[in-house]
């Protein structure tokens, strides 16, 4: 059965993105994303994927799954959903799976996700526009922290799923 996870990386005001764009620039989440999902299938939706850099896009070593309302969206090396159970029942022959983003594919994995890996990140953000859903801590339990500095890694798993 396919773990499904939620990554994300969040600010203390649950801001993810501010002008389609990712609002703070830490090496060290890009490697620790990278690392957790390399070999693994990655679901997003098309704005984040449209949002990635030319050098990420489609993100390397991994299947983009990429989640579109548009039936003419097809870009190389992606393969193409247009909804949310087909794209889930898909992922189900696998190990693991990844819920990347945006906010709305967020909300749709935050009700199935087995396991979420957050990068909390310890600023408050201005003026962001996207924002992560509000997470009931109480049906999740914190499994590994990370501190750091600037941010904080954090694996929580789903109670009783």
């Amino acid at each position: 059965m396919v773990e499904i996870i939620v990554i994300a990386a969040i600010a203390e005001n649950n801001v993810i993105g501010k002008d389609g764009d990712i609002p703070w620039r830490i090496s060290e989440d890009f490697e620790h994303f990278k690392e957790l999902t390399l070999g693994c299938p990655c679901i997003m939706g098309d704005i984040t994927f449209k949002s990635l850099p030319d050098n990420a896009r489609p993100l390397p070593g991994r299947e983009n799954i990429v989640l579109t309302f548009n039936k003419e969206y097809s870009p190389e090396g992606t393969t193409i959903f247009h909804s949310w159970e087909d794209a889930i029942e898909y992922v189900k022959g696998k190990d693991k799976a990844y819920i990347c983003g945006g906010a709305s594919i967020y909300k749709l994995g935050m009700k199935v996700a087995d396991t979420l890996e957050l990068t909390r990140v310890h600023r408050t953000v201005e003026g962001g526009d996207t924002f992560f859903p509000e997470i009931n801590f109480d049906e999740w339990e914190l499994k590994n922290e990370e501190k750091h500095k600037k941010y904080s890694f954090l694996t929580y798993s789903r109670i009783n799923k």
